[in-house]
């Protein structure tokens, strides 16, 4: 990515903070310290960053919109609560077994739904 010379150093750390670049990262490419860029541009960083995540769920609702079931199903789940639903009307069993750490077995319980 291209940041202008002229552009304020600032206006730069939030730039390359919302192309999805770790603030090593941003360091490392403008010649900071990575505390003393955290220390002196946070403002900036959590900036860009929120950037990045505002057009991320932009472009995921644009996708689902467009008829992408998986993206529909993960946006249903995380945003609007709707989960998978379970049958809770079935027969069930569950074994445990339980076993020493030499592998020999101990002892078995079994709960069932038709007790």
């Amino acid at each position: 990515m291209r940041v202008k010379k002229e552009m304020p150093i600032e206006k730069q750390v939030e730039k390359l903070a919302s192309c999805g670049l770790t603030n090593k990262e941003i360091a490392e490419a403008l010649g900071y310290d990575d505390s003393t860029l955290k220390r002196k541009f946070e403002n900036f960083l959590t900036k860009g960053k929120a950037n990045l995540k505002q057009r991320l769920k932009r472009k995921q609702i644009e996708v689902a919109l467009a008829g992408n079931v998986s993206m529909l199903i993960w946006l249903g789940k995380n945003y609007l609560g709707q989960a998978d639903k379970i049958d809770e009307n079935g027969d069930f069993e569950i074994i445990i077994n339980r076993v020493d750490v030499k592998g020999e077995k101990r002892e078995e319980k079994t709960v069932s739904s038709r007790q």
